[in-house]
């Protein structure tokens, strides 16, 4: 039985680490000197890579790190930071006048070279907007996220349930953008109080409980085709274990907010990603198995242990006395995990982002989207720490 005092030793060095390390180093070495805009990624010696495309989103999820850790007073002020962003979003990825959101990707030199717009970046726009809003009272975010919505309701549905990938064509369509979308969708209720985006969350958890979750097995699905059936072919049927822990963070939420009962689904999937999902001599998450357990993709890369953490919290805080215990230990291991096997060695706040099946170093870069799951897990403990510890 784990004791309290292990977890709390290990968020307060969580914690310490974004604070001291994590947050200085992305707000200063993460960033463009010359436009303010995030480094997609950096190399393994902490020099920025210059040379590689740029993901819009990614400037948008670092706008979400920077509000939350100005909200949690982690970072001082960090308007200026988020507004040089916003800057160059605004500048280098609008589409037209006539588009909402951002084109998918520009190259080195800031120009567009994916037009596509995607519902998986919007998700992530919204988020930056919602958390713009809370943290500063911007009202052009407010009107941004609403003009986001819009599009997406007009833009990105065939008439089938939910979202579809974007405005393109694709062979398959995915529970993971409208698993960011659920969450994007909450936290707007949370920061607005407006029901509306509570029953656009609704709208996602009744695909959640129709087409993504096997109630037989206790998995979660990826891949589906336009009519929300399972892909066929069995590189397909690929279970990400990291994507099973998210979904009960999130369910959780969404029981906190809506008062639906979740543990049917939440207890499925956590019991069930622990039992397919850990190499069983490193204690690491594989990125992919099958619902088996049969290893599909023995690499294993950092979030999934974030998504690990978050989720064995929302569990202990739901739990008895007696189960909680299990929760807290599993949470105070995945952090263990973290600073044993990801964090960079020579660089303060900087990481390792991926690991082979031999738990080798297998990516020479720290992307800078890795950043979002370890703050979001670090504040989520945080929370935890004070409400229970």
């Amino acid at each position: 039985m784990s004791k309290p005092s292990q977890l709390k030793t290990q968020i307060s060095h969580l914690q310490s680490w974004l604070i001291t390390d994590a947050l200085p180093f992305w707000s200063t070495q993460g960033i463009n000197p010359h436009n303010g805009a995030v480094y997609e990624q950096l190399l393994f010696d902490g020099k920025p890579d210059l040379t590689v495309n740029q993901r819009l989103r990614v400037q948008a999820r670092q706008i979400l790190v920077f509000c939350v850790a100005q909200q949690q007073q982690w970072i001082e002020d960090s308007q200026p930071l988020v507004n040089k962003i916003s800057q160059f979003m605004q500048k280098y990825g609008r589409i037209s006048t006539n588009h909402a959101g951002y084109a998918q990707m520009l190259n080195a030199q800031n120009q567009i070279i994916t037009d596509k717009l995607d519902t998986y970046d919007f998700a992530f726009y919204l988020l930056s907007c919602f958390h713009r809003w809370h943290t500063f009272k911007e009202q052009s975010a407010l009107d941004e996220a609403n003009r986001l919505l819009a599009y997406m309701e007009v833009h990105f549905k065939d008439g089938s349930a939910g979202w579809l990938e974007g405005n393109y064509q694709v062979t398959h369509r995915r529970q993971n953008p409208h698993m960011h979308l659920f969450e994007a969708f909450m936290t707007g209720y949370e920061v607005t109080g407006d029901g509306r985006w509570l029953a656009k969350a609704g709208q996602i958890f009744s695909l959640f409980e129709q087409f993504f979750f096997n109630p037989t097995k206790q998995v979660l699905y990826e891949h589906f085709d336009s009519n929300w059936q399972l892909a066929i072919g069995a590189s397909n049927r690929t279970i990400e274990p990291g994507h099973m822990f998210e979904w009960v963070w999130l369910l959780r939420w969404y029981e906190r907010l809506t008062h639906t009962p979740t543990s049917l689904y939440c207890d499925g999937l956590y019991n069930k990603a622990v039992q397919i999902g850990f190499d069983p001599v490193s204690q690491l998450i594989y990125d992919g198995v099958d619902e088996d357990g049969k290893v599909i993709s023995a690499s294993k890369r950092c979030w999934p242990l974030t998504e690990f953490i978050k989720a064995s919290l929302a569990q202990a805080s739901i739990s008895t006395l007696l189960e909680r215990p299990v929760f807290e230990e599993n949470a105070a291991l995945g952090i263990q995990l973290l600073f044993d096997f990801y964090m960079h060695p020579h660089i303060a706040g900087s990481y390792i982002d991926q690991l082979d099946g031999n738990n080798k170093v297998l990516a020479n870069h720290a992307p800078a989207s890795t950043l979002y799951h370890l703050v979001v897990a670090g504040i989520d403990a945080s929370k935890y720490q004070q409400k229970y510890l």
